[in-house]
Formats: structure tokens, sequence, C-alpha cells
């Protein structure tokens, strides 16, 4: 079995000081350690009905859409403002300091379809329930979110109360 954890770089004090930012760039690097994320990821939401996929950008797509291809199951992007060519819908959410947005094509997902949202890190959960919102704008149901990773000391988990959430791996600090 391949230990996941040893592909984990920490780069301390990016993107500013104090931030210990978890790299996963040489879990990416390594064809059977992505891999096996991919399976490990799959084997945790074995069982579940689900149509689709969301993910927002950019790490989120890097396990969503490899996810999706592997369950047979569509992929929906979750975008940064005016990044869509077709028509969409947007939620905007509050950050720290101010706000933002992410967008979806209003038809990537249909009235009552069973949506898992997958991103790379759950650190305050912010952008996770905004996708929970967005998907909920739509008529879809969110049955679960799935992270490679979780940062506990963060509490993300709050911000997506009531919505099984898997994660790969956690980090405590």
């Amino acid at each position: 079995m391949i230990e996941l954890q040893s592909f984990i770089r920490e780069i301390p004090d990016f993107p500013k000081p104090g931030i210990r930012f978890k790299d996963i760039t040489p879990l990416l690097g390594n064809g059977p350690a992505f891999r096996a994320v991919i399976d490990r990821m799959a084997a945790a939401v074995s069982g579940e009905s689900i149509d689709r996929i969301a993910a927002p950008e950019a790490r989120g797509f890097i396990f969503g859409a490899p996810l999706a291809a592997h369950l047979g199951i569509g992929f929906v992007p979750i975008r940064k403002p005016n990044k869509l060519p077709s028509e969409s819908t947007a939620i905007t959410y509050d950050l720290e300091y101010g706000t933002d947005m992410v967008e979806m094509h209003s038809d990537g997902v249909r009235a009552g379809e069973r949506v898992l949202l997958v991103d790379d890190v759950l650190a305050t959960g912010g952008t996770m329930a905004a996708c929970r919102d967005l998907v909920t704008k739509v008529g879809g149901s969110v049955v679960g979110c799935l992270f490679l990773m979780e940062i506990g000391f963060l509490e993300g988990r709050q911000r997506l109360e009531g919505i099984p959430i898997h994660t790969i791996l956690e980090e405590s600090a």
C-alpha cells in the first residue's frame, strides 16, 4: 500500500508568513500515488448513488474529473466568474476580507440529480459551502463532499454540517 502522506510536501510561510502550505504536486507527479488517490476516493464513496461530480477550480478539477471518469459519471466544473461560455448560475460568498464568487453552467446539474462535491483540501469550508449552495440553487442534491485531505483545526466541517464528508488524509495542524 502506498503511503500517500509521504507525497505531500509542506512549504512554510507560503503564500504568506504563518501559513504551512500543503503542496500536492509531488503526489500528482507520481503515477502510482495519483492512481492510488483516485482509487481510494472511489472506494470512499462506493455504494453511494451519485449522478455527477462537481468540483471547484483549479485543484478540485485535478481529482474530480478523473474520479468521475473512474466512476463512469459526468463531471461539472465550478469556475471563477466569467470563465464559462454558456448560460451560468453564480453564488457570491463571504471571505475573511471581502467576497468571492463561483459559477457553473446552469444546465450542468439537473433538478433532482445527486451530486458529490470534490476538492483537494477541506480547510475553512467556505468554497465548498458556496459550491453546495450553487448546486442546490439549480435544483441538485449534494450527497457528500470528498477531499484528498482535511486540515482539522480549521474546522471546515462546521460549514458543511449535515453533509457526509469523506477525506483520504487528515492534517491536525
